[in-house]
């Protein structure tokens, strides 16, 4: 399993892939992502487990669309202003 993830930053929001989400946050949270120095502190605003890179790469890259900012923005309207959505 790969697990796509939405970071949600003070301005920003960082989508990215792992199939390992705890070394992947805590990587983020020490600073030594380039990820986790453009959007700051952060929290953990969305997660989906995908069968395969393949697929979870086509999500990501859904996600960083134009169509996958309102989806997120329709789970978390609260977020969509602040993040260019």
């Amino acid at each position: 399993m790969v697990t796509v993830y939405v970071l949600q930053g003070t301005k920003k929001r960082y989508i990215g892939i792992t199939n390992n989400l705890g070394r992947r946050l805590a990587e983020h949270r020490s600073g030594r992502t380039k990820g986790a120095q453009v959007i700051g502190k952060f929290r953990l605003l969305y997660t989906e487990k995908l069968p395969d890179y393949s697929s979870a790469r086509k999500r990501g890259k859904f996600l960083k669309s134009g169509q996958g900012r309102e989806f997120l923005n329709g789970l978390y309207p609260d977020t969509g202003s602040a993040y260019g959505g």
